[in-house]
């Protein structure tokens, strides 16, 4: 196990600092939940309750919490059948104390000053404000860096522009207050019922986004874990998925304009596609890319060419001698720790058509806060 010296346990704080309860949902987590909870007991932010929601784990998950529970007063475990990662952070949001809560999941990272920074950012401002989100690296088993993650940042009223660009980019990347947590309703189990958990994280943040303001800190300050295990490498869930969730914003937010509509449910065609092409389901593929014409020609015929272009380059690579190949020697990444900067990421690159698009939705976005809420001015 790894140790946890008393300034990294913080097991005193300011009592005027508001308490910041992490909920941690996890299942058969054994592998990282330990390196997990030492980035949750060494945030430079001490006013931590962290509840850990043992969902029905059949490993020694529970145990390995309990052990390092011992080191630090602040940690609970939580125990309840399995019933999926939406209900076991609704049991969190239940049995949280704080004024803040922030999610992160059993196998991901925190730099140790992503929540101090949120709450710094979140805090000063109205309960307009309903949460505050971050950056992410993408990790891999061993905690190394494989890419950073997108660097799209957006603030203030965003439910138009997230449908489309989903600036969440994960289920550890933000901290929300208590009570909008609970006003919007909490996670939605009812996809895991459905064979179609994976998404609740973007049906969560929708459902914020629809009737609160969301801050930004535009820094990589998560790792977020991509390993063969994780809920994310259903590729056929995933797209399924989120097809659902956007279908039910849609349903939901009835107001939001045509052009709006069309363009979320483009972005979502073209990311279920890929989702469904990584599971080789050629059928539904194809599915998507016939949808997808309708709105962006474009991109199929952009697909078709660089599909021939790879056809082109590996026939000219079986027809060149491999005298000369070696293996090339081991990339050696840096991991996601905390000596690791968590400076803000490279601007997104961006082209005109991608800018006229942002540019509409901003202004549908306008235009839907001046609807729900006349005369606010988002301060």
């Amino acid at each position: 196990m790894l140790s946890c010296t008393d300034k990294d346990r913080g097991d005193t704080f300011n009592p005027r600092q508001p308490l910041v309860s992490v909920v941690i949902p996890a299942f058969n987590a054994s592998a990282y939940v330990e390196r997990t909870l030492q980035s949750a007991m060494r945030q430079t932010y001490t006013a931590l309750e962290i509840i850990v929601v043992n969902d029905g784990s059949t490993d020694d998950t529970a145990e390995i919490v309990e052990q390092i529970a011992m080191s630090d007063s602040r940690i609970r475990l939580l125990s309840t059948p399995n019933r999926g990662v939406a209900a076991a952070r609704n049991t969190g949001i239940e049995a949280s104390s704080g004024q803040f809560v922030a999610f992160l999941d059993a196998d991901d990272l925190w730099h140790r000053t992503k929540i101090e920074k949120q709450v710094n950012a979140l805090n000063p401002l109205s309960s307009r404000w309903g949460a505050v989100y971050a950056l992410h690296y993408v990790i891999d088993e061993d905690d190394e860096i494989i890419r950073p993650g997108s660097s799209d940042v957006a603030r203030g009223y965003i439910y138009a522009r997230h449908l489309n660009i989903k600036y969440i980019g994960n289920g550890s990347a933000l901290l929300v207050r208590r009570n909008a947590a609970v006003e919007v309703g909490g996670f939605d189990s009812s996809y895991a019922a459905a064979g179609i958990g994976g998404c609740e994280d973007l049906d969560f943040e929708l459902k914020l986004a629809a009737r609160y303001f969301i801050e930004v800190v535009p820094e990589a300050l998560v790792g977020y874990r991509k390993h063969p295990g994780g809920m994310s490498s259903n590729h056929l869930r995933m797209g399924k998925g989120a097809l659902e969730v956007v279908r039910r914003s849609l349903a939901a937010n009835p107001n939001l304009p045509q052009y709006a509509i069309r363009s979320a449910m483009d972005a979502t065609y073209k990311y279920a596609f890929w989702e469904f092409r990584q599971a080789r389901r050629s059928y539904l593929s194809l599915v998507m890319l016939l949808l997808i014409l309708r709105s962006d020609a474009s991109f199929v015929v952009l697909l078709v060419l660089d599909r021939g272009l790879r056809r082109i380059r590996r026939f000219f690579r079986l027809g060149s001698t491999t005298a000369n190949c070696q293996d090339q020697p081991g990339i050696l990444r840096p991991k996601f720790d905390d000596h690791i900067a968590p400076s803000c990421l490279e601007c997104p690159i961006e082209t005109p058509r991608s800018r006229r698009r942002l540019a509409r939705l901003a202004a549908v976005d306008a235009e839907l806060n001046s609807t729900l809420a006349p005369g606010a001015n988002g301060i």
